[in-house]
């Protein structure tokens, strides 16, 4: 299994409509795809020991059977229309997007 991370600066002004994009387009059309095992947007709270990336608020987490399952999702037609609704919000597209492997 795979994870990935995007850590993401989401415009305040645009915060509810990102959520709203999230869960009412963006995870719909995610979990029509073969591999799809979950998909959140978690809102950072606090930084406990050393500092968050500067400017992010938001870290987008996505999981699947395996990365080239996920290249499938990213390639299709409706996960660009619907990443792309998200991107929409954010602040800047200079995100961090870490791919790692379930151990």
């Amino acid at each position: 299994m795979i994870q990935v991370h995007v850590d993401m600066s989401v415009d305040p002004a645009k915060e509810a409509e990102m959520l709203r994009d999230f869960q009412n387009d963006f995870k719909p059309a995610a979990v029509q795809f073969a591999g799809y095992i979950d998909v959140k947007i978690v809102k950072l709270r606090k930084a406990f020991v050393g500092r968050a990336p500067d400017g992010i608020n938001y870290r987008f987490v996505l999981s699947y059977e395996s990365e080239e399952l996920r290249q499938k999702w990213i390639a299709s037609d409706i996960h660009q229309k619907v990443w792309g609704m998200i991107e929409q919000t954010l602040r800047n597209k200079n995100y961090n997007v870490l791919l790692f492997d379930e151990v």
